[in-house]
């Protein structure tokens, strides 16, 4: 089954770009194309793609503001965003994470790069590009945010034990076949660990797994992984 992608850029160059590299790939394929955030949102909701490729400057709804029009829409839970911007700054990365952001990526990217991440975003693995560090997250925990799961310790109480170790475990940033090899599981039973966590705790994705984890102190920066 393919991975549907809608495209979401100002500049008709760029977007005719990664269009065709998308294509390229047997397992993809492009379902829209979207000149601004407005745009992107509308064919979003008629198209229900798997990934959004999300430029930040656009004129009128720029891609952070219809990010989190599109991960804050019922009816769009299962559409994941993976940001693409030509400035890499660190101030924008958190705001992309903010919004519900899946992933961020430099336009820079090798095309390799790019394909595997909408892969990976897809797959609900994706936490931030590969450039991104561990400095973001401890930025981004500290920040106030708006929209973000604000939990206090206790309520990982509603975690079983189990739970609280694989939600760790994402927190340093493994995937769950990575989990899986860890905790000598099958990846089946590390991905449910993971699903039950997020349903129990009321996030839509890994990346507010992750807040989550930091903020309750189940995981401190600097903790070995």
């Amino acid at each position: 089954m393919s991975i549907r992608v809608l495209l979401a850029d100002d500049q008709a160059l760029i977007r005719a770009g990664f269009a065709a590299l998308v294509r390229s790939a047997a397992d993809m394929e492009v379902v829209g194309e979207a000149v601004d955030g407005e745009d992107a949102l509308g064919q979003a909701r008629e198209t229900r793609p798997d990934v959004v490729l999300m430029d930040i400057r656009m004129p009128g709804t720029d891609g952070i503001s219809a990010t989190g029009l599109i991960t804050g829409d019922a009816e769009l839970v299962d559409v994941k965003v993976l940001v693409l911007t030509t400035f890499e700054e660190d101030d924008l990365v958190l705001a992309a994470l903010r919004a519900g952001a899946s992933g961020f990526l430099g336009k820079g990217v090798e095309p390799v790069e790019l394909l595997d991440a909408i892969r990976v975003v897809a797959s609900g693995e994706a936490l931030l590009s590969p450039k991104a560090t561990r400095g973001l997250i401890d930025r981004l925990l500290a920040a106030p945010t708006d929209g973000a799961p604000d939990l206090v310790g206790a309520d990982l109480d509603v975690l079983t034990e189990r739970e609280r170790e694989v939600v760790a475990l994402v927190a340093h940033g493994l995937t769950n076949d990575d989990i899986a090899a860890r905790l000598f599981l099958s990846p089946l039973t590390a991905k449910t660990h993971v699903n039950r966590a997020m349903t129990k705790l009321g996030v839509r994705d890994r990346a507010q797994l992750v807040v989550i984890a930091y903020r309750t102190g189940l995981v401190r920066a600097g903790d070995p992984d």
